[in-house]
């Protein structure tokens, strides 16, 4: 294995109550943190846990009541966790999942726990994937901790970001290049990139790229709107929400009220998600997107890809 290999890590995930939507344990091998993980049905058995009676952070999490489609979360600390999220959780009615860090060594300070306060509502803040229920945004600056404690902290706050998706929470992670620069097709921040699209015979254009699971349909993309096609629920949430952002918005020349173009590039959780939205009816993305200039379809060229990263192997 070459210096520049990624190496993988061992993250157990153990069911206490040995159910699938009950309490859940969650640690990656070598690392002290320790993630307890419920819902509301399980939410007892969360705050019971001598573990979490320590100091440490908190987020809930659940549906954005203003917003259809997105996530709102709440992040805090406190000398005991338990109590804490206790207290935060009657405060608030849009959470549906409760997640604990402390550590297994009760080793974490109140002003590490402050600390990584801070940084995680930083850093969520700056992703820009969830609604912040925080009213308050805590300066890192004014966290004053010893040099060596902030690279711990920060190293604490590395393994947070691996975790927390595995439990379903994506809300540390990066907008993919596409969205953050907001490119467009031409850019030179996806010029690499194996670009699909969609031509459709209503005379609509879209085009898309794959980064780290996530598909992007890029700026001035055009969709579909008003067709009449029955649509699954959810692609009818996320398109309405597009609209109400201005994500998709009206064609400027020629005006046509059957076509929207896309402001900005957006990220869906897959090619058939924004297949849905760019044709305003219920679609295979696996077929419907091409790869730009060619006939073949993302399902085929994903099939081909693995087919060469076998044979390398």
């Amino acid at each position: 294995m070459s210096t520049g290999d990624v190496f993988g890590r061992t993250i157990q995930l153990f069911l206490v109550d040995g159910k699938p939507t009950g309490l859940r344990k969650a640690t990656i091998h070598g690392w002290t943190g320790l993630l307890f993980v419920s819902g509301a049905s399980a939410f007892g058995d969360l705050t019971a846990r001598e573990e979490v009676d320590r100091t440490g952070v908190y987020i809930l999490s659940g549906p954005d009541p203003d917003t259809p489609g997105a996530t709102r979360v709440y992040i805090g600390s406190g000398n005991s966790v338990a109590e804490r999220i206790k207290q935060s959780a009657v405060k608030r009615d849009f959470w549906e999942t409760a997640v604990t860090v402390t550590t297994s060594d009760d080793d974490m300070s109140k002003g590490h726990a402050e600390y990584l306060e801070a940084r995680l509502i930083e850093q969520t803040a700056k992703s820009g994937r969830v609604t912040l229920d925080n009213g308050t945004h805590p300066d890192t600056s004014r966290r004053r901790l010893p040099e060596a404690d902030i690279a711990n902290m920060e190293q604490f706050l590395a393994n947070l970001r691996i975790i927390l998706p595995v439990i379903g929470l994506d809300m540390l992670k990066p907008q993919p290049k596409a969205v953050s620069a907001k490119a467009n097709p031409s850019s030179s921040m996806i010029s690499d990139e194996v670009q699909f699209e969609i031509r459709h015979k209503s005379g609509i254009a879209a085009t898309a790229v794959e980064e780290d699971g996530e598909f992007i349909v890029l700026e001035g993309s055009e969709a579909l709107t008003g067709t009449g096609y029955v649509q699954h629920k959810t692609a009818s949430a996320t398109k309405e929400k597009l609209i109400a952002d201005r994500v998709l918005v009206p064609q400027d020349m020629p005006p046509d009220s059957n076509k929207l173009r896309f402001a900005k590039p957006w990220s869906f959780s897959s090619p058939s998600a924004a297949a849905a939205v760019v044709l305003d009816r219920h679609s295979n993305g696996r077929v419907e997107w091409k790869v730009k200039g060619a006939s073949q379809t993302y399902h085929d060229w994903q099939q081909a890809q693995a087919a060469k990263q076998e044979a390398a192997e």
